[in-house]
């Protein structure tokens, strides 16, 4: 099989080593099946015609790749993006416009084919029938993390920020708690005015004591030591969380 690719980029020198690079691309095969310029080009030809996958620039002029991969999501059949950009700050937007993959110029042959490998496996997997897992993206000394919301155990909020603890590492997150509380309030449940828990993770609710608050409760999760003070008012949700 021979992967028919998409190459949108507003310059033709770049869609021109993309077109060299797709050429020697052997596992999986690919091919150039069209050319555009501009996201409004290459949403007409994606309208008329079937790719297996999109290699999207992000900066061009009129509306952006970043615009285009959002307009794709309402396609009923619409291809998997892999953005291709000089530009490693838009990562995080694109991952959270479901982007298979992020590859910046110049691009090598060898990363290619692993972007394309991935699209391979998807389609043989039956596209977007089995949704993606959640995932965190965390910005970690300069570079994007995708942490699986399904490996957090809870969220503590710490002066500006939000620590995100797994069973193996700490991570920061620039975010509030009452944003993460809203979006994953099926997964997490508030235990305390600074920390969201896993529901999944809550293994046990026990009599604790804090040198600032005295005598009260603390959750114990599975995978880690560390206690978690439980406030009187978020009492009785834990307690209908651990009954359930």
């Amino acid at each position: 099989m021979t992967l028919q690719v998409l190459v949108v980029d507003d310059e033709p020198l770049a869609r021109l080593r993309l077109r060299t690079l797709l050429g020697d691309c052997t596992a999986p095969a690919a091919a150039v099946g069209g050319e555009a310029g501009t996201a409004a080009q290459a949403m007409e030809m994606l309208q008329r015609l079937r790719f297996d996958a999109v290699l999207l620039d992000i900066h061009m002029p009129g509306a952006d790749g970043l615009a285009l991969a959002q307009a794709l999501r309402a396609l009923p059949q619409a291809p998997p993006v892999v953005f291709v950009t000089a530009h490693t700050e838009h990562a995080v937007a694109a991952f959270e416009l479901d982007a298979l993959d992020y590859l910046t110029k110049p691009v090598r042959l060898e990363r290619l084919q692993v972007a394309l490998q991935k699209v391979e496996r998807q389609a043989q997997a039956g596209g977007a029938a089995a949704a993606p897992p959640e995932v965190l993206l965390i910005q970690d000394r300069g570079r994007t993390e995708r942490v699986p919301l399904a490996e957090v155990l809870y969220f503590k909020a710490e002066l500006k920020y939000v620590t995100v603890r797994t069973a193996t590492r700490s991570y920061i997150l620039d975010a509030s708690l009452s944003e993460l509380e809203e979006r994953h309030a099926t997964r997490f449940l508030r235990v305390h005015r600074n920390a969201l828990v896993a529901r999944r993770a809550i293994r046990a609710l026990e009599k604790h004591y804090d040198p600032e608050e005295g005598e009260g409760w603390a959750v114990r999760l599975n995978g880690i030591d560390e206690l978690l003070a439980v406030s009187r008012r978020q009492l009785g949700a834990v307690r209908e969380a651990i009954a359930n």
